[in-house]
């Protein structure tokens, strides 16, 4: 079987890519944008690249091309697969059809987490030895792909909410059908395909029809948004597990002979930032004799706190237990672009993260604040490049502000295209502010402000013009000591 991939170097048509080829399946793939890392990924598997979407990348006509969710109507080998009636599917459709089938398919949902809870739940089956086999969104530290066959049938799946291509609207999720499902949250996102947040919630529910009875589904105690979906219909039990701001209020109950929820996993915390706590189950279930485990790992935040409470009770029900799953993720290196430290130059740390909605800058700044809470002398600086779809449409203009109340100064970028009122973010921020047309002015400013012990947390869901080793390198250059802020 050939097929060609439309799309083919986006995170996860690339990983498609890579499964595919594993299978013994010949992959040929074009994109507008050919280059590494993923360029490289893939031509190591021996899979043929085409620059840009020439009809002529198919002829000879492959079995089958795959189109990504990138593609619409106009591109001229889209159009070319139309007219000549070539057999074609989505990038999740062919996951479900040719690579799930037989799975016990573990999914992890959500708004935030979704990259690193995947991780770590492949991580911890991967140390409990039940070689999983995964397709993840991101580069993970602790494997050496971002996708495999694995060798059992369990396989561990990024259950993404954006559409599956432009000939199905469908959330990438609805296909996947999983056995045991992790909601992590749940907020409006993704503005240029999703009017409201109720249209969200409709494929979250579609997600929730497709969850078999004997299956699981877990979710945190204190989003009413998830509450509203699973209260349209719930077939299947549920865990939950307690946020650090869980609001027992919100608790609605469940349909269909589901009216008593389960008590919450909670957490002990050794630690304030999250570095150091106790997994513990609820009180009542002796379904286990050790009923807690202790991870202590380089992570921080409540974020990567319930991040990691949802993955350990996702690998206990398909029988890892908790003793285990903390062991595990006590070795977890997390994945590239969640709070990586790129580089350090006279004490001064520069770091990358992906946050791009106000909540997960909110609870990345908070975390890293948690975590320097015992260094008085430190600085937490954020640098942010609002460049999603969804910020650039000025959705969340009434949140962002607020959302830096960690940091002690926050810089932002002023792209043209941007739909936000930057001035009015500058005006109510609860820390100062600054905004910077042009990336090298942000360079040049940290260049010249930043001291001993500052942190300087780069957060944007691009490369924001390689501004981490620019920042590296101008540090290293200078040659005065740095002015006040």
């Amino acid at each position: 079987m050939h097929i060609h991939i439309l799309g083919i170097c986006g995170t996860f048509m690339g990983s498609l890519a890579v499964l595919a080829k594993e299978m013994g399946i010949r992959v040929s793939g074009s994109d507008a944008n050919v280059y590494p890392p993923m360029s490289t990924q893939l031509e190591t598997q021996g899979i043929v690249l085409s620059e840009g979407f020439d009809p002529e990348h198919l002829d000879p006509a492959p079995d089958l091309v795959v189109i990504g969710n990138a593609m619409s109507r106009g591109n001229p080998a889209v159009e070319y697969v139309l007219n000549k009636g070539l057999p074609y599917c989505s990038g999740p459709e062919f996951l479900a059809n040719h690579i799930l089938p037989g799975k016990w398919v573990l999914a992890v949902s959500g708004t935030h987490g979704k990259t690193t809870t995947s991780a770590m739940l492949a991580w911890i089956l991967e140390y409990a030895g039940m070689q999983p086999g995964y397709l993840i969104g991101g580069v993970l530290n602790n494997f050496s792909a971002s996708a495999r066959l694995g060798g059992s049938d369990f396989f561990v799946v990024e259950a993404d909410e954006y559409d599956s291509a432009f000939f199905d609207k469908r959330s990438k999720f609805v296909h996947y059908r999983p056995r045991t499902l992790i909601i992590n949250n749940l907020e409006f996102d993704h503005a240029d395909i999703f009017p409201d947040l109720a249209a969200i919630q409709r494929q979250f529910h579609h997600l929730v029809r497709t969850v078999p009875s004997e299956g699981q589904i877990i979710y945190p105690t204190n989003n009413p948004d998830i509450e509203q979906v699973l209260a349209q219909g719930c077939w299947t039990p549920v865990q939950r597990f307690e946020s650090p701001v869980a609001d027992s209020a919100s608790d609605m109950g469940l349909p269909n002979g589901q009216p008593d929820l389960p008590a919450p996993w909670v957490v002990n915390l050794h630690r304030s930032d999250g570095s150091d706590f106790d997994v513990v189950l609820p009180k009542g279930d002796a379904t286990e004799s050790v009923a807690s485990g202790r991870i202590k790992w380089s992570l921080s935040g409540q974020h990567n706190v319930s991040n990691a409470l949802a993955a350990v009770m996702a690998a206990r029900h398909v029988g890892v237990d908790i003793q285990t799953a903390c062991h595990a993720l006590s070795e977890f290196s997390s994945v590239k672009r969640r709070m990586e430290l790129r580089g350090e130059v006279d004490n001064v740390y520069v770091y990358d993260d992906f946050a791009h909605h106000p909540t997960a800058i909110e609870t990345t700044l908070a975390g890293m604040r948690a975590k320097l809470s015992d260094q008085p002398g430190s600085r937490l600086v954020a640098v942010i490049e609002p460049r999603s779809a969804t910020m650039k449409m000025g959705v969340h203009q009434g949140t962002l502000a607020a959302a830096c109340h960690a940091a002690d100064i926050c810089l932002w970028k002023d792209c043209d295209d941007n739909g936000l009122d930057m001035d009015a973010i500058i005006q109510g921020s609860p820390v100062p502010a600054l905004s910077f047309v042009a990336t090298a002015d942000i360079v040049t400013y940290l260049a010249s402000h930043s001291r001993a012990e500052d942190h300087i947390v780069i957060m944007s869901n691009g490369g924001f013009d390689n501004i981490h080793q620019r920042l590296l390198d101008a540090l290293a250059a200078r040659e005065t000591a740095p002015e006040e802020v």
